[in-house]
């Protein structure tokens, strides 16, 4: 397959995982309401995707970069709106 297709594919990839939080995140900021969260679950995600960051960059892998930082600011802000709205 086509370096570029490859690359495509993973940015596409990337724009779905990372949207997924989009919603999420909306929605806490909006009702301040973190109850049905699960701060563990939160913690671990951030923690994978801080590994995950460091791991592309060491790989230079762009996709899996833009991916992860993006998705780490977005769980990042659920997790500390957990944290601040317990």
């Amino acid at each position: 397959m086509d370096p570029f297709a490859i690359k495509l594919l993973g940015f596409a990839a990337a724009t779905c995982t990372t949207a997924a939080y989009a919603p999420q995140f909306i929605k806490v900021w909006k009702t301040r309401s973190t109850e049905d969260i699960s701060l563990g679950m939160f913690l671990v995600m951030v923690v994978g995707l801080a590994l995950w960051l460091v791991y592309g960059l060491l790989s230079g892998d762009a996709p899996l970069v833009a991916a992860n930082a993006i998705t780490m600011v977005l769980a990042g802000g659920i997790l500390f709106m957990k944290l601040k709205y317990r």
